[in-house]
């Protein structure tokens, strides 16, 4: 699949690119990012190369990884954002911020922009999302972004060589007033 954009009033959703590596490198230096995501740490030129150059575009090419740079106008970037195809109709979502423009809802417009654009394009029926238990800004940005709650997972993340529990949560098309692909059948709310 070719990128797309994605747009609100106030952010543009686009794949980064080379021209961006430098703006990922500066933010990826932030100790917070390199604690709670997965990025490398330390953070190199490398890395940050290695994922505007091949990450980026491969992953769109084979339609394993969608990841979009948010970008404030004057294409000022603001954080990133990816859904991973993890099955049939299930992907995960993970995203970052950049210090400076942490607080200012630019994370969750961006994560419901590209959940409806998941919904409605590529028939995701379940987006979810994992954070490390105590990650609690991207918990925030989660619950926000209207996210059930779903419970902790044992033992579920691999944090450089650490086993870690994680939260867990979900989002589904119903959530944002949109159509499944495939039907859904929730369990009884009341013991049968």
């Amino acid at each position: 699949m070719e990128p797309v954009t994605l747009t609100t009033d106030r952010l543009l959703l686009r794949a980064p690119g080379p021209q961006d590596t430098d703006a990922v490198y500066a933010a990826a230096q932030d100790p917070d990012i390199q604690r709670w995501t997965t990025v490398p740490s330390p953070y190199l030129p490398e890395h940050a190369r290695g994922f505007t150059e091949e990450m980026v575009p491969e992953g769109w090419a084979d339609g394993s990884m969608f990841i979009f740079g948010v970008f404030l106008p004057g294409d000022e970037l603001a954080g990133t954002l990816g859904i991973t195809m993890r099955s049939l109709g299930e992907g995960e979502i993970g995203f970052w911020a950049t210090k400076e423009h942490r607080g200012h809802g630019y994370i969750t417009e961006a994560v419901l922009t590209a959940a409806r654009w998941a919904f409605t394009t590529l028939s995701v029926d379940r987006l979810e999302w994992r954070a490390e238990v105590g990650n609690a800004a991207s918990r925030a940005v989660a619950e926000r972004a209207g996210f059930t709650l779903e419970g902790t997972l044992r033992s579920a993340l691999n944090s450089r060589g650490v086993r870690r529990d994680c939260w867990v949560g979900s989002l589904l098309p119903s959530d944002l007033e949109l159509a499944s692909a495939a039907p859904y059948l929730p369990a009884p709310t009341r013991p049968v």
